[in-house]
């Protein structure tokens, strides 16, 4: 492989407003093919974003030897064949959370993985950021003490649409698996990733089956008790809140440098309020995540340094929501 990586993007869905720019501005990085199941649209979406190869078929775009790392930001539904077959191809893989919906499907992520020697990361950009980086910090430098009580929401107003596959359970719709893995997945990050022991979860259904929004309580071993919501029927709102035995940590919005895919990404700013009253502000510098993330997959298959985010890590929370949905369909607690 050169000392940089090309990129093909399989489809031209909307989230690619966030990568296509961050990829282009990466110093080791290129664009060079984006794949759609209409040729015709792949070649306008080619010349309207400088990306020099368009492909009427995924297929044609796994064959493309120039080719050495795929963005897969289908429905999720379809990301464990497309992954699969792209690792099989000899390509690595940054695909879109969830990478998978299903324990068998990340089992054959991993054979995949393993078998063809590649990288597969599944893309929480909010991973890379300072913002976590920082927050970890002042975990592990005990300004917090020992942690009690995680809160992370996640929600936004989404218009109802039967062409939107988040509303088709069979392609993996619901709140939860669109936005609630993210408060889901920085609790396990910040209980060093270990993930719960019992969990127990209520959901409000929509007509198509999907959940509409999401409530879920999780116990961890340490002592963590952690609390999650998300939502497509709420004002659009994040942040997370962390107490432990000497503070308190507010997050105004833990996908900071992700909030609006193609926008300028804002400040972050974390508020730690200790037991005597004392109030410190951060302030987390303006950082595009998405660019961190693929910046991140430079380093991993370039320098061969270990992801943030590792196949391991991806198991822990699909195990994590899988057991949400069975503890909210059951009305019991599910013990992981």
């Amino acid at each position: 492989m050169s000392k940089r990586l090309r990129w093909g993007i399989l489809s031209t869905a909307w989230i690619n407003v966030a990568l296509v720019p961050a990829i282009q501005r990466s110093e080791r990085s290129d664009l060079v093919a984006v794949a759609s199941r209409n040729l015709e649209k792949a070649q306008i979406y080619a010349q309207e974003n400088n990306i020099p190869d368009a492909y009427g078929s995924y297929e044609s775009l796994l064959d493309d030897a120039q080719v050495d790392v795929i963005y897969n930001p289908l429905p999720h539904s379809l990301h464990c064949e497309w992954t699969v077959r792209a690792a099989q191809s000899g390509k690595h893989v940054l695909c879109e959370k969830p990478i998978v919906i299903s324990l068998s499907e990340l089992r054959a992520i991993e054979t995949a993985a393993r078998d063809n020697n590649v990288s597969i990361v599944e893309a929480y950009a909010y991973m890379h950021h300072p913002q976590l980086h920082q927050i970890i910090e002042l975990i592990e430098s005990n300004d917090l003490g020992d942690l009690y009580h995680f809160t992370g929401w996640d929600t936004f107003p989404l218009p109802e649409s039967d062409s939107n596959y988040r509303y088709d359970l069979a392609m993996g719709g619901g709140s939860l698996w669109d936005i609630g893995v993210y408060p889901v997945s920085l609790a396990i990050v910040l209980n060093k990733a270990e993930p719960p022991t019992d969990l127990w979860a209520t959901q409000i259904h929509g007509e198509t089956g999907v959940d509409l929004a999401f409530f879920g309580q999780m116990r961890f071993a340490s002592g963590l008790v952690a609390h999650i919501s998300s939502s497509f029927r709420c004002p659009e709102r994040r942040g997370a809140r962390i107490v432990g035995s000497k503070g308190t940590l507010n997050v105004t919005d833990h996908l900071t440098g992700q909030e609006v895919p193609g926008q300028p990404p804002d400040e972050g700013t974390i508020i730690l309020t200790t037991t005597n009253g004392t109030e410190n502000t951060i302030i987390i510098p303006a950082v595009d995540a998405y660019q961190m993330e693929v910046e991140a997959m430079e380093a991993c298959i370039l320098d061969e340094i270990a992801t943030d985010v590792p196949l391991s890590l991806s198991r822990d929370i699909l195990r994590t929501v899988i057991a949400l949905h069975q503890s909210a369909s059951s009305g019991e607690w599910v013990h992981l």
